[in-house]
């Protein structure tokens, strides 16, 4: 026998986590679509060169990468920024400018599994490309805080800040490339991790204490730039209240393509980190177009955006149950074609209803499957409601009982 499980890092979603998946999703793609983005789907395999270098070095060794049948080097989804970059420099000339997308599709890292954290997860990405104007910096921030107000979500903030303030050669401090990517690497831990231990890992990297304190005392005296300050002023035209995001000058993030802002969700209540992040990155898109081509974005970390909103309870109890408003019971063969009939009348109303498909089953039996389904409503339809052109309406939480005629059923359920 084949022992049934799924590999480490990969989940199924049965039907109540699935709904509140759903839920999540359509909401936010409400949202997306309110502020004028369209959606974008791509595939879950590239070519390896197209993703590998993008993420640092991290990243490259997290990513999923074999050669196929047609000994091609390909590589999973590791992100949806990167092939959004392709995509614009393939169709470029098809797509309008500004171009403003969102994507919702898996992804695919082969990570250490722990809380808030797969080998296979949902993200939820929206971008807009083609312009460099700090009012489309605004409108990402703005869309990030409409989705989380949207979700249910009150105390949260979007962390805010600038790449420029993480240049440290450009703060008299000499560093090479490499060496500035492991500063920051190391700042963006301070406010998990404190002072002490960032040192320690800043030396661990090779720096000495003292370049280590004045790197972080550069971090500390660092004030919003001219950039971020733009975009504030633009925020406040969107009427976005500043207490929704705050200037945080160790925000590094570590992805190397970021080139001016850089934004992440913090919710307090959540221990598990962010909910998601992203910024501004002009240059990546200029990798495969031979131009430059200014983006910015951010993209809902979906399986911790899940993970908050259970522990906060924000899901509406409503999609906690099934969304079949009724069961249909069937008595046998005989009556079979009533139930049937009632079946029709709902659905073409638009109600949910689902038919009970053993005619030669128990009511107890059918009643019992309703509870389990959470079906809030089961019609009875029995001999001597077919005699009479009436049914039986069982509330399944109450366990009250009404006999109507056929046609007041669709009374009891309105249209929605």
């Amino acid at each position: 026998m084949i022992k049934p499980q799924t590999l480490k890092g990969f989940r199924d979603f049965l039907p109540v986590e699935a709904r509140k998946r759903q839920y999540v999703i359509d909401t936010l793609k409400s949202v997306f679509e309110s502020y004028g983005f369209e959606p974008l789907e791509t595939p879950a395999l590239e070519y390896e060169e197209i993703l590998t270098g993008k993420y640092g070095d991290e990243g490259d060794k997290l990513m999923y990468r074999f050669t196929d049948r047609g000994d091609r080097k390909v590589a999973l989804r590791y992100d949806q920024t990167v092939p959004l970059a392709r995509v614009v420099a393939q169709y470029g000339d098809k797509l309008p400018m500004p171009f403003k997308r969102y994507q919702i599709q898996n992804v695919w890292r082969a990570d250490n599994t722990q809380k808030g954290r797969y080998r296979e997860f949902l993200q939820c990405d929206t971008d807009i490309v083609g312009t460099d104007s700090p009012l489309a910096d605004a409108e990402i921030i703005a869309l990030a805080i409409k989705s989380l107000e949207n979700l249910g979500f009150v105390n949260f903030k979007i962390l805010v800040n600038d790449r420029e303030n993480l240049n440290f050669a450009n703060k008299s401090i000499k560093l090479s490339q490499d060496q500035n990517i492991k500063a920051m690497i190391a700042v963006d831990k301070l406010k998990k991790i404190g002072k002490e231990a960032v040192i320690k890992e800043l030396e661990k990297s090779g720096f000495s204490n003292e370049e280590s304190l004045l790197i972080l005392k550069t971090v500390k005296e660092s004030m919003p730039t001219k950039k971020l300050n733009e975009i504030f002023i633009k925020l406040e035209d969107l009427s976005i209240s500043s207490s929704k995001y705050e200037f945080s000058p160790t925000l590094a993030r570590g992805l190397n393509y970021y080139t001016g802002l850089i934004i992440e969700i913090e919710v307090p209540q959540y221990s598990a980190g962010s909910l998601g992040g992203g910024g501004r990155y002009d240059n990546l898109i200029g990798l495969f177009a031979n131009k430059q081509i200014p983006a910015v974005g951010f993209a809902f970390g979906f399986d911790r955006l899940m993970e908050a909103m259970d522990e906060l309870k924000l899901f509406p109890t409503d999609i906690l149950s099934s969304s079949t408003k009724v069961l249909v019971t069937v008595f046998n063969n005989d009556l079979l074609e009533k139930s049937i009939e009632i079946c029709s009348r709902l659905r073409s109303n638009n109600i949910s209803v689902e038919l009970y498909l053993d005619e030669n089953a128990s009511l107890e039996k059918q009643l019992k499957y309703a509870d389990k389904k959470g079906i809030p409503y089961a019609i009875i339809i029995g001999p001597d409601e077919a005699s009479k052109n009436m049914v039986t309406i069982r509330n399944m939480k109450t366990r009250e009982q009404k006999t109507i005629s056929l046609d007041e059923v669709l009374s009891v359920f309105p249209s929605p």
